[in-house]
């Protein structure tokens, strides 16, 4: 890729990682100021060729670090989540827990929308391609998606957890628990990033 310092809204062409066009990739980057995130860096890159696209926002605040934590059930279904790049949600009575990697992207959306996700995840899963998957793993998938139903029709309530290290997610419901982690726990929780220690 060509090196270039980023202006907002700037406009740079390379090469597609794809399909190989000489100079084919549009890459534009620019800021902005989201509501829950911040300032922001936005990068999206298309190729006029093939048509491949892909985008990521990158939150460029830090804050304390915290954990939310919401009793959920169908009365909270439009509780609005900002969930940045580095946090991790859990509903640990469901055994369910996303971490951040290195694709993570940051979102807004509401609790119904996090259930949704996490009924999607479970699907995709049993449904992989050539993936040979016991009856036992089935059936605890078909459960998972059960528990996540009872939870959107009111027969069950459970808690939903975000934490982020870098403080640059939310729960925005008055009943939402804030608390700031320790460094010691903010370490031990996936960023999505790779460092190197020497």
């Amino acid at each position: 890729m060509d090196e270039k310092t980023f202006n907002n809204n700037d406009l740079m062409k390379s090469d597609c990682p794809v399909c190989g066009g000489h100079k084919t990739l549009s890459i534009t980057n620019k800021t902005d100021n989201i509501p829950y995130f911040g300032d922001i860096l936005e990068t999206s890159v298309s190729c006029s060729e093939c048509g491949y696209q892909s985008s990521d926002s990158i939150s460029l605040e830090h804050n304390e670090p915290a954990r939310f934590t919401l009793k959920i059930n169908n009365t909270k279904l439009n509780t609005r989540v900002a969930k940045s790049q580095t946090a991790t949600i859990t509903i640990p009575h469901l055994g369910l827990k996303v971490e951040p990697g290195p694709k993570s992207d940051g979102y807004v959306s509401n609790v119904e929308g996090i259930l949704n996700r996490f009924e999607e995840a479970v699907l995709r899963a049993i449904k992989l391609e050539g993936a040979e998957i016991s009856k036992e793993v089935q059936d605890n998938a078909l459960n998972i998606i059960e528990l996540i139903t009872k939870v959107k029709m009111g027969d069950m309530e459970v808690d939903l957890i975000l934490e982020d290290p870098f403080g640059n997610s939310v729960i925005d419901d008055d009943d939402a628990q804030k608390e700031l982690l320790t460094q010691e726990e903010a370490d031990k929780l996936q960023t999505g990033f790779t460092t190197i220690d020497q």
